[in-house]
């Protein structure tokens, strides 16, 4: 029987990993303030981006939008200008879209109210819940997961199964100090690869540390290669851009660019172009598809804008380091 299944382990789980978090916690920016504000836009962004990688953008973000105020009245463009790079658009585009709709009465405090606004799911609902209101609700990300798994020695464990031991274990006088405590262990110690288990606080009550990397078993993942061409068209202002549409990159702006077969032909058709000279291949991985991009370039008499004015994608500005003079 998994050690955890005795409810009268829980209080002494609970003290060990507290413990542990008290002395090896990461001092990080978004964990020195009660303001729900800043508390949003960093669980936003990890969402899907590594912490390390994150600091550097929540800084960025805060420093052009301190509150929901000055982000509900900044242009979407200007939103996703700071953005880029970060990845996945469709949170910027949600927060934004968030900041309008709470910046006249402020953020609602529950859970509940919460998973209403655009952008939010469980798991930031919860974050941000426990952390910045102190409502005993408990997550489940990715570190959370892989804990839980290995904590049960379950390869498969159902997001059902995964809430309700989320919700056994959850220390209600502190939920978000609690929450944050198993989410770095999973970040800290209860690694993917290479667990630390001889460093892990609360191993003795792991049913799964005899062989941790098998917990979770890895998820299938199927993601489709796609081709494509861009077309490169610089003026004596700078180069043509286009806006993009979609979800992945909507708002953003980029060369001309078409997916599938015949690709060149109908980027020249578009623009009257005989011929287009080839610059290199740039990949590019999206949630389900790795694009593979092959670049090319061809004189024009339009004026062209400088990209660096627009927010442009990751996939773009590996097209423009192609570019002499620009990489």
């Amino acid at each position: 029987m998994p050690p955890l299944d005795d409810p009268r382990a829980i209080p002494r789980f609970r003290r060990a990993l507290l413990r542990w978090y008290g002395a090896n916690a990461r001092d990080l920016p978004w964990r020195r303030t009660g303001d729900p504000y800043p508390i949003l836009v960093s669980e936003v962004l990890l969402q899907q981006t590594r912490v390390e990688q994150a600091l550097g953008y929540y800084t960025r973000f805060l420093a052009a939008f301190p509150n929901f105020a000055a982000l509900a009245q900044a242009p979407e463009e200007d939103v996703l200008r700071i953005w880029a790079g970060a990845g996945y658009y469709r949170r910027a585009r949600n927060l934004h879209r968030l900041a309008q709709a709470v910046a006249a009465e402020g953020l609602p405090h529950s859970y509940a109210e919460l998973l209403g606004l655009p952008g939010v799911g469980s798991y930031t609902a919860a974050a941000v819940a426990s952390i910045a209101f102190g409502e005993p609700v408990a997550l489940v990300d990715g570190n959370v997961r892989r804990v839980l798994s290995r904590l049960w020695a379950e390869p498969e464990p159902s997001p059902r199964g995964l809430r309700e031991r989320a919700e056994a274990l959850l220390f209600p006088k502190d939920p978000g100090r609690w929450n944050q405590a198993l989410m770095e262990l999973g970040s800290l110690v209860c690694t993917p690869k290479r667990p630390n288990c001889p460093a892990c606080p609360v191993a003795r009550f792991c049913a799964g540390q005899e062989a941790p990397e098998r917990y979770p078993a890895p998820r299938k993942r199927s993601q489709r290669t796609v081709s494509a061409a861009a077309l490169v068209l610089r003026g004596p202002q700078g180069y043509l851009l286009e806006r993009r549409e979609g979800t992945a990159l909507g708002g953003l702006w980029g060369f001309p660019l078409v997916e599938g077969e015949g690709a060149l032909p109908a980027l020249l058709a578009r623009y009257g172009l005989p011929s287009a000279q080839p610059l290199g291949t740039v990949t590019h991985a999206f949630t389900h598809k790795r694009l593979t991009v092959r670049v090319y370039t061809a004189p024009w008499n339009g004026s062209g804008e400088d990209p660096r004015r627009r927010p442009l994608s990751a996939l773009d500005r590996k097209i423009l380091a192609l570019v002499p003079g620009e990489g």
